[in-house]
């Protein structure tokens, strides 16, 4: 794949696990996703509604004065996404070139279904299921890459459809790529989609 060069101005947190069906619950009342489990990720999710646990969750933390001024709770952005699921590697996985169904839940684990947070070792930044288990929205509208470095991209003008990174239980090795970009409108909701907070 291509790659280009991108840099950031400010640095960011991430969260290690792909928001579960508990966290999901306790904000927003409701548990969507297909396959059940507190400790599950939530899926089954649109992009607009993961972008409304966003502002319910900004306005809680703030309401009870633990989150500082400026700070918020976000989807992250598409390069924010993929630098934490290279964590400074440029192979295909962060662990090599070749799929490893020992380190992911993707379709060649044959699982069939989303696991728990967490079941498989994290990347070397301490960030897990970034190859696997769901493919997760992202802030970005869909674009296409320009070959010049950038610092701090954010995808495009409103479009009609919203990208999602990684890969899921139903995907095979080559959207496991830490690079495989996906694209589904913002209203749509699949099984194996989902998210993490960045923060």
């Amino acid at each position: 794949e291509r790659q280009r060069q991108v840099s950031f101005s400010r640095g960011f947190y991430l969260g290690k696990y792909e928001v579960t069906q508990k966290q999901w619950m306790e904000v927003l009342g409701t548990d969507p996703s297909k396959f059940q489990g507190n400790d599950r990720p939530v899926e089954r999710i649109t992009w607009l509604e993961a972008q409304d646990f966003c502002d319910r969750l900004n306005a809680s933390e703030r309401n009870a004065g633990r989150l500082p001024e400026g700070w918020a709770y976000i989807l992250p952005t598409e390069a924010q996404w993929e630098y934490a699921c290279r964590a400074g590697t440029g192979t295909a996985y962060w662990w090599g070139n070749s799929l490893d169904s020992n380190r992911t839940n993707t379709s060649l684990s044959g699982i069939g279904e989303t696991l728990t947070v967490g079941q498989y070792a994290p990347n070397p930044w301490g960030f897990h299921d970034m190859h696997g288990n769901l493919r997760e929205w992202v802030a970005d509208w869909w674009h296409f890459f320009s070959n010049q470095p950038v610092t701090d991209p954010i995808g495009a003008s409103p479009a009609s459809v919203k990208i999602n990174r990684g890969s899921s239980w139903q995907d095979d090795e080559n959207k496991a790529r830490s690079s495989h970009r996906g694209g589904f409108a913002a209203t749509s909701s699949h099984a194996k989609v989902g998210f993490r907070l960045a923060y």
